[in-house]
């Protein structure tokens, strides 16, 4: 069965994530992974989707049930997800807004072979979060990585704390 990528995305109102779903399931697609949430007053959302209808008929049926809404329907290649490299850690950034925050922390974890699978950041007034789901190489020196944060942080003019995650109790 094809793997499909949509996005959805436009300005928040009650009812997105059921159109969307309802119109998804009325093809008989079956989500696989799905994020959503709202940027700013801007509702975006990005599903995979595994569906035996192709990408073309997807877009076709969710572009008029949505029509206040960009809707981008893509086919994926059907690939076994990444190994899990290693052990979770949550990256939690705060500080001053100012350019290159997300740049020059994500090319510093990247430099220690570090993954982020989750990243969120939000704007409140002057002060700038970043909060990142992150996996490290087991061989990573943790201690270093966490000394090199601190540096970096501290010429960004940000705090930066990097903490094992808990687990999830599904």
């Amino acid at each position: 069965m094809p793997l499909l990528a949509v996005t959805v995305l436009g300005h928040d109102r009650p009812g997105i994530i059921a159109d969307v779903t309802g119109v998804l399931a009325d093809l008989g697609g079956n989500l696989e992974d799905s994020s959503m949430t709202r940027l700013r007053g801007h509702f975006a959302m990005t599903l995979v989707v595994r569906t035996q209808v192709p990408a073309p008929v997807v877009q076709a049926e969710l572009t008029p049930a949505v029509p206040d809404l960009v809707v981008a329907v893509r086919d994926l290649p059907d690939e076994p997800a990444p190994p899990s490299t290693g052990p979770c850690w949550v990256l939690s950034v705060h500080g001053a807004d100012r350019p290159g925050i997300v740049s020059t922390v994500t090319h510093l974890l990247a430099s220690y072979g570090g993954n982020v699978t989750d990243l969120t950041t939000r704007l409140s007034g002057e002060l700038y979060l970043l909060v990142a789901e992150v996996e490290l190489p087991e061989a990573t020196d943790v201690v270093d990585l966490q000394r090199a944060l601190a540096g970096v942080a501290s010429g960004l003019g940000v705090e930066a704390t990097l903490r094992p995650a808990e687990a999830d109790v599904l």
